[in-house]
């Protein structure tokens, strides 16, 4: 069994005996809608709100090795839990409170990747908002390579992009988003 899709099925498990909401994000969620590209880690958003994500970074730090010195306060500083899977891999747990990440655990959905392998993962349309938003080079390769291969719901994508984008106050990223999603099928 490929060791990635091993640890990702290692925190679902786990998340889901937790009965806690979360999907998929990042590489694997771009394996399924884009390009797939390498990628050395598990990435998904697990839904804490705000104020809770200590008892849940808790919890799993009894599970899972940390990959930092004091993870705990590194993941309430930073909303990321950083940890390694029983194999190795990495796990990056990012803390979810945002209506978006509310609206993204409601579109995720199950896909095989292998067989007896199957991930919840974010939509098409979420993982582009997380791509662009992210705003880096590879980021944005990986939101051309969703766009280019999934006929995209643009106003679903602008709805939720805008505020996140007047959040961080960068409107140039709405602006090459909307490009992006003009040139695409």
């Amino acid at each position: 069994m490929n060791t990635l899709y091993e640890a990702a099925k290692e925190i679902s498990d786990f998340l889901d005996a937790k009965e806690w909401r979360f999907c998929i994000i990042g590489g694997l969620a771009v394996a399924r809608w884009g390009e797939p590209r390498t990628t050395v880690d598990v990435d998904l958003t697990l839904m804490t709100g705000f104020g809770n994500e200590e008892g849940y970074a808790r919890v799993l730090l009894d599970r899972f090795r940390p990959r930092v010195e004091r993870a705990l306060n590194f993941a309430m500083e930073h909303r990321v839990l950083l940890l390694y899977a029983s194999n190795g891999r990495d796990l990056d747990i990012s803390f979810g409170a945002f209506p978006f990440e509310e609206q993204m655990m409601h579109r995720a959905s199950a896909f095989e990747f292998a067989a007896g392998i199957e991930l919840v993962t974010c939509s098409a349309e979420d993982l582009f908002v997380l791509k662009v938003f992210a705003d880096r080079n590879k980021d944005w390769a990986d939101a051309e390579s969703v766009a280019i291969r999934q006929r995209l719901d643009r106003q679903y994508v602008l709805k939720h992009l805008r505020p996140l984008c007047e959040l961080k106050e960068s409107p140039d990223i709405l602006a090459r988003a909307e490009r992006l999603l003009k040139e695409s099928p």
